[in-house]
């Protein structure tokens, strides 16, 4: 095998690699006798079908087989060879072998991972960031408990509805006049001041008493579910049945009873645990990022541009869609799209080394991610679709780059555990709107 380097630019690689056409025909004579000997034809016995026949039917196929082995194998030892790793498929352009008695020829080229120096990491110093859940933060959950417990009392004052109110209404929608689908109902509640109605709902059925009647016109929502009616105008001719006030219901005992607790003391206790729990996310988040902040100074290695640019493609499409919504972030709507690409490219550059250097860190220190992992990780996405688990299942089974993309996080994770154990870390006790205020993320 000749190997010449035809490019060494950066990260960037280029080789034209050509195989004796007779290491080739070697190849390809093995692989014939390989399919003769599995054939089974009418008029051989098992295993005695001539070369010269398997070479008649299948060789074109086995031609094919072998070049493509062929070039996998010589491009792996020439990479190896070199202590070159690949950051993405190489580029193959096949010159010449297709033909009988030719040598195989072909080019390829690549863009190689940098050489990664994992930094000092002994003067890694971390700020952990700890919230206490305080009472008020659990009576406030604990009040909107009882809140989704309350009941209505029917108001028998001649007054009319007013804020806080819950108007008992039946109502018939329509557009030009005709009644659309979905779009009459009876006796239902609607909170005067609530949410969950159409914006301009509610507000005009405020001020009306029991028994009266009303048409109001109100506009249905652009991203509106229905799409005969998104953005369209309606009116609803309304009839109040009676005015009824919400009521709390009492935070004692009882309450937790309904909740499915034995008492209010043990509903309290797992409210404070699911609030330190949300603390506790958030003190990681604000480590992790503390810590990531801190290595991305020490990345003194290029980044490959062919990684960059597939992350930056991915951050890109978010920003497009985010900006057709109208969600892009107060900052970026004033900038121009030259400077938002700048700026996002920049993004995507810190990830890809950010990555590559956890990636080597991992790899020096011998950090795996276990099948039990893997299948932990696999049991709680299938949670997240109640009735379908087994076809997620199968859909991992089936689909391996659907399995690495669950690698790859816990790896991640198991990397920034390792490194936060490693760094000097001080505990500072903050408010749980100091945990919370957490900056833009550009990782």
């Amino acid at each position: 095998m000749q190997v010449t380097e035809t490019l060494s630019e950066g990260l960037k690689r280029g080789f034209t690699i050509t195989i004796p056409a007779a290491e080739i025909e070697k190849k390809q004579d093995a692989r014939l006798k390989e399919v003769a000997a599995s054939l089974k034809l009418p008029g051989f016995r098992p295993g005695k079908v001539p070369v010269s026949i398997a070479r008649q039917r299948y060789g074109a196929g086995v031609r094919g087989e072998v070049l493509e082995q062929a070039v996998s194998e010589a491009l792996r030892s020439t990479l190896d060879e070199r202590g070159l790793r690949p950051a993405g498929q190489p580029q193959v352009d096949l010159v010449s072998g297709q033909d009988e008695g030719k040598d195989l020829e072909f080019k390829v080229e690549t863009e190689i991972l940098p050489e990664i120096t994992v930094p000092d990491l002994s003067d890694l110093s971390l700020t952990r960031l700890k919230a206490a859940a305080s009472d008020e933060a659990i009576d406030n959950v604990v009040a909107d408990f009882a809140k989704r417990q309350r009941s209505f009392e029917t108001i028998t004052e001649d007054r009319a509805a007013v804020k806080g109110d819950v108007v008992s209404v039946d109502f018939v929608g329509k557009r030009d006049g005709v009644p659309f689908d979905g779009g009459t109902a009876e006796d239902v509640n609607v909170e005067i001041g609530g949410e969950g109605f159409i914006p301009g709902f509610a507000e005009q059925i405020e001020g009306m008493k029991a028994g009266e009647e009303k048409i109001i016109t109100v506009t249905f929502p652009e991203n509106y579910g229905a799409e005969e009616l998104a953005g369209k105008e309606a009116t609803f001719d309304i009839k109040v049945r009676e005015l009824k006030k919400p009521v709390d219901a009492p935070i004692d005992d009882e309450l937790a009873k309904k909740l499915g607790f034995e008492n209010l003391e043990q509903l309290r206790d797992l409210v404070r645990k699911q609030i330190e729990s949300e603390y506790e996310q958030l003190s990681r988040l604000r480590i992790k990022r503390e810590l990531l902040d801190a290595l991305a100074v020490k990345t003194d290695f290029p980044a490959p541009e062919s990684m960059v640019d597939a992350e930056f493609n991915q951050i890109w499409q978010r920003v497009e869609a985010d900006r057709k919504a109208d969600q892009l972030d107060d900052e970026d709507k004033g900038k121009d799209e030259e400077t938002l690409r700048s700026d996002y490219r920049k993004i995507a550059e810190r990830r890809v080394k950010l990555g590559l250097l956890l990636a080597e860190i991992g790899r020096k220190n011998a950090i795996t991610v276990t099948q039990d992992e893997l299948g932990r990780a696999m049991r709680a996405e299938a949670m997240r679709y109640q009735g379908q688990e087994q076809q997620v299942f199968q859909f991992f089974q089936n689909n391996p780059q659907a399995i690495e993309s669950l690698r790859g996080p816990i790896f991640e994770n198991k990397v920034v555990d390792y490194l936060i154990e490693l760094a000097k870390v001080e505990d500072k006790e903050v408010t749980p709107e100091e945990l919370s205020d957490i900056p833009p993320a550009d990782i």
